[in-house]
């Protein structure tokens, strides 16, 4: 194990002498900024010699992972650090992956990278890390992981303990029909709903964000081979109750998916690397004044390289523009499309921004309490002319569901107009279900079908459903999709747009959600239309 791979001892280098930590320790005992080291005198800043002085009372074990994370980079707190032969080629095992043998029964023929994924996933918990596969969206990191699960199955490794799979809700039948599709030798069972149960048989267990947090206390008693985490920024905020839980949950191998590793900040990228190998960044603290300080404030580009190095063998990110990885894939297409308000909206909106102006005017920011309640003030006055320039009816909740009231729903009809002349289909984002309710009623008023309509609110069957007749069905032109509850994990190639109605704040979310379209399986172009 990591315990026994390496092992390391401090010495001093005084110029081109190097000498034992012991020698050190005395020579800095009788030292007071000029040391003298045989016939040679060498003068210490103040600053140095308190720093070693420091270093040399503190306990000098090294964890196995700060001594791992110490050969990666290849320094220790700025200083270089010298190799053996041993850890050299130790090193280079970890950073290259041996083309490891397909599983017999794998229903699905790999891509290249995809072999490489799952076989740089079996090699790293054969020797006891944990991954991270990050890979683009649309690569199709489900099929590495489930190729990877059958290796384990076909190895005798699910024999007595399980897999466990924790996925968004939406993704459950999704996850199922993946396996059944492509490793039908793998038995599946969803863990989830009223009268939840855990029967005998299975191979992997299935199971929600919520019930894994709700039911931590049933699941991690059970002896898991491995917990998968789907759309692995679900656990970014560590602090968080549904990641403490996760995290609790023991395992002989761990595996993150996701496809934006890094959302906002970089603490959310250690959250995940310590849920697939707890202690390789360190605490939350150490990582913040190692890494996320010097990279985030200072642009310390030389830290940057070192996490990359540090996190390189057990991270796997591959990115869809590049050509290298996937050549077949179509272009995406993004435009701003820019809608003009009608004079209702523009009215409401100018008396709505007054008035909240005045009432974040007159707070006292200097006060801390009253600073935080201007924030939630901005925050509220945002999200309310957002809904005015979506319709003033989601916004006044008056029932007035005129589609001539808004200037963006006039500008969907045109979209909407030449899509399905041209007899394609289209996938629309909002973030609000009020708003993906009253779309659904002007589209079925205009074109005669009332488009379905994916939110939190519908049942697993009803998801699965929609999927698939959106999927299969040609006369299922338009899907309406709420962002929270569709914007992850879907597969819906059969739209060749994606309308994102009104934009989230956070451009990765945003993206996430256009690559339910642009992914493998995709034949053609994909045109992104983005409403402001």
């Amino acid at each position: 194990n990591l315990n026994q791979m390496l092992d390391f001892e401090w010495q001093m280098a005084l110029g081109d002498t190097v000498m034992s930590e012991e020698d050190f320790k005395k020579l800095l005992k009788k030292s007071d900024g000029l040391i003298k080291y045989k016939s040679r005198y060498i003068y210490v800043g103040k600053e140095d010699l308190e720093k070693l002085h420091k270093h040399f009372s503190s306990p000098g074990e090294l964890s196995a992972f700060q001594i791992l994370r110490t050969a990666l980079s290849g320094e220790y707190e700025g200083a270089k650090v010298s190799l053996d032969d041993e850890v050299k080629q130790l090193m280079k095992e970890l950073t290259e992956v041996k083309e490891i043998p397909l599983p017999e029964n794998i229903q699905a023929e790999l891509r290249p990278y995809q072999h490489r994924g799952y076989s740089w996933m079996y090699r790293n918990s054969k020797i006891g890390f944990g991954s991270v596969i990050a890979d683009d969206m649309g690569l199709g990191k489900t099929l590495q992981v489930i190729t990877t699960l059958l290796k384990y199955k076909e190895d005798g490794l699910l024999d007595e303990k399980k897999a466990l799979v924790i996925a968004p809700t939406g993704l459950l039948t999704n996850w199922q029909a993946e396996i059944e599709k492509f490793a039908p030798s793998l038995s599946t069972q969803i863990f989830h709903g009223t009268g939840r149960k855990i029967e005998k048989g299975f191979d992997i267990l299935l199971t929600s964000y919520g019930i894994a947090r709700t039911d931590a206390a049933k699941l991690k008693k059970m002896p898991w081979h491995s917990v998968i985490i789907d759309e692995a920024q679900n656990i970014k905020n560590h602090d968080t109750a549904q990641a403490k839980a996760i995290k609790t949950f023991k395992a002989d191998n761990f595996i993150a998916m996701s496809g934006t590793p890094v959302e906002n900040r970089l603490s959310e990228l250690w959250s995940i690397v310590d849920y697939s190998n707890r202690g390789l960044l360190g605490s939350a603290k150490d990582f913040k004044e190692d890494y996320s300080t010097p990279i985030e404030v200072f642009n310390d580009v030389q830290v940057a390289e070192n996490l990359k190095k540090v996190t390189a063998p057990f991270m796997m990110r591959r990115l869809k523009s590049d050509k290298s990885i996937i050549s077949d894939l179509p272009d995406k297409i993004e435009m701003d499309v820019f809608s003009t308000l009608t004079a209702e909206q523009a009215g409401l909106y100018e008396k709505t921004l007054e008035k909240a102006l005045m009432a974040i005017e007159a707070i006292d920011a200097k006060d801390s309490k009253e600073l935080f309640h201007r924030q939630g003030l901005v925050l509220q006055m945002i999200l309310a002319l957002k809904q005015i320039c979506n319709h003033p009816a989601q916004f006044l909740k008056n029932n007035i569901t005129d589609p001539a009231l808004s200037g963006k729903v006039d500008l969907l009809f045109d979209k909407l107009d030449t899509i399905l002349e041209s007899g394609e289909k289209v996938l629309i984002f909002t973030q609000f279900r009020e708003m993906g309710d009253l779309l659904q009623q002007f589209i079925e008023k205009r074109y005669g079908d009332r488009p379905m309509f994916y939110h939190g609110g519908c049942t697993l069957k009803q998801r699965k459903e929609m999927v698939n007749n959106f999927q299969n069905n040609p006369a299922d032109k338009v899907f309406i999709l709420s962002l929270k509850a569709a914007g992850t994990g879907l597969n819906l190639t059969a739209a060749s747009h994606v309308i994102h109605y009104d934009l989230w704040w956070n451009p990765a979310v945003e993206a996430q959600a256009t690559d339910r379209a642009y992914r493998i399986g995709q034949k053609s172009n994909v045109m992104v239309h983005r409403f402001i």
